[in-house]
C-alpha cells in the first residue's frame, strides 16, 4: 500500500526550463521598447551575452562533470545573460559583455555550487564588478534621439567604428545628480527636468517607456504566479517612500517618486532582480523586508552615493542579510503556540 503525506494539494507541474522561458517572455516588452526607442544594438548584446553564458556554463559543467544537456537547456544561464545585457550600456564593447557574463556564470554561480546555490545575484555581481573596473565604458549610454542602423551599432560594439563622444551622454539619473552637484544648491530640479533633452514626460526621455515595458512584463509574471507581490511591492515602496519624503521636504533639490521609479534599473530590479528565488528571501514577510530595504538603499546610493544608480549594490548588500531575515521571518508552525 502506498502512502502520501499531507497536505493533499494539486500543484501544477513546473520546471526550471518552463519558469525561465516565461521570465524571458516577460522581458520582451522592455526589449521591444528598447529596440524601438534606442536602436537594435541591444539585440546584438543579447546574442553576445547568451553565447558567452552558454559557453561559460558548458565549460564549468564539463569541469564539474555534470550533464551538459540537462543544465544547458534549463534556461537559467540565458536569463542571467539577458539581465546583464539589459543592465549594461547598449553600445558597450563586445568584450565587456563577455567579461561580465563569464564573471556571473563562472564566479558568481558555479564557484558557489551552481544553480540554486549562489548567495549573490549573478547578474548584479557582474554589473557591480564591471562598473567599478570599467567606469568610463559603463557610463557611455546613447543620447536620446540618436539614430544608427543595425550595421552601425554592430560595428561600434565590435570595435570596427571608433567611439564618438557625441554618440554618448549621461543617463537621466547621472545628468540630474551631476547638475545638482555642480550647481551647489543654485540649480533647481523642476528647471532641469523642463529644460534638458535627456528628460522626458516624467522620467528619462525614452527610458521611461523601457521601464514601462519591464513593469508590464513584471505584472504578467505576477499574474502567472511565478513571482509574489511581496518583493516588488517592498522595493517600489522603499524607493518611493524615501523619494517622496525628500521631495515633499525640498522639491527644488529632490526629484519626485515617479521620476525615480521610471529611471535607471528600478522596474527591472523590482520585478526581475529582487524576485530571484535563489539569492533572495523565501518567506513572504522576508521578501517584503528584503524588497523594502533594497529600495531604501538603492535610493540612498542614487542620491547621496558615488554611483548614479544603486540597484545592483542594494541587492548585493541585501543578499548578505537573507539568512538573517529568513530566520526571523519564519511563519508560526501550525498547531504550536508562540512562547511568551
Amino acid at each position: 500500500m502506498d502512502f502520501t503525506t499531507p497536505p493533499y494539494l494539486l500543484v501544477e507541474r513546473s520546471s526550471v526550463r518552463r519558469v525561465m522561458l516565461q521570465v524571458l517572455l516577460a522581458l520582451l516588452p522592455g526589449v521591444a521598447a528598447y529596440v524601438w526607442l534606442i536602436g537594435p544594438g541591444i539585440v546584438v548584446q543579447l546574442a553576445i551575452a547568451t553565447v558567452a553564458a552558454l559557453a561559460g556554463e558548458a565549460l564549468m559543467l564539463a569541469l564539474r562533470r555534470k550533464p551538459l544537456a540537462l543544465f544547458l537547456s534549463d534556461g537559467s544561464a540565458i536569463v542571467t545573460a539577458w539581465l546583464i545585457a539589459l543592465s549594461f550600456p547598449p553600445l558597450a564593447p563586445w568584450w565587456l559583455i563577455v567579461v561580465g557574463t563569464l564573471l556571473a556564470i563562472v564566479v558568481a554561480k558555479h564557484l558557489y555550487g551552481g544553480l540554486g546555490q549562489n548567495p549573490f545575484n549573478p547578474a548584479m555581481v557582474a554589473f557591480a564588478a564591471c562598473i567599478i573596473s570599467f567606469p568610463a565604458l559603463m557610463s557611455q549610454w546613447p543620447m536620446p534621439g540618436l539614430k544608427l542602423s543595425l550595421l552601425e551599432q554592430f560595428q561600434i560594439i565590435a570595435g570596427v567604428l571608433p567611439r564618438i563622444d557625441a554618440m554618448s551622454g549621461a543617463t537621466p539619473l547621472d545628468a540630474l545628480k551631476t547638475a545638482l552637484k555642480l550647481g551647489e544648491g543654485k540649480v533647481e530640479v523642476p528647471t532641469l527636468l523642463a529644460t534638458q533633452d535627456v528628460f522626458g514626460y516624467f522620467a528619462g526621455r525614452d527610458w521611461e517607456w523601457v521601464a514601462g515595458g519591464y513593469l508590464l512584463g513584471g505584472l504578467w509574471l505576477w499574474q502567472r504566479r511565478l513571482i509574489t507581490w511581496h518583493a516588488p511591492l517592498g522595493f517600489i515602496a522603499g524607493l518611493a517612500l524615501l523619494a517622496g519624503a525628500l521631495w515633499a521636504w525640498n522639491p527644488q533639490q529632490f526629484a519626485d517618486p515617479l521620476f525615480h521609479l521610471f529611471s535607471g534599473g528600478a522596474m527591472l530590479g523590482a520585478f526581475f532582480i529582487v524576485t530571484d528565488p535563489v539569492s533572495g528571501c523565501t518567506t513572504p514577510k522576508g521578501k517584503l523586508i528584503f524588497g523594502l530595504l533594497a529600495g531604501l538603499i538603492a535610493y540612498t546610493i542614487r542620491v547621496f552615493g558615488g554611483f548614479p544608480d544603486g540597484v545592483a549594490f542594494a541587492v548585493l548588500l541585501m543578499n548578505l542579510g537573507v539568512p538573517l531575515i529568513d530566520m526571523y521571518s519564519q511563519p508560526p508552525i501550525f498547531g504550536l503556540k508562540n512562547e511568551p
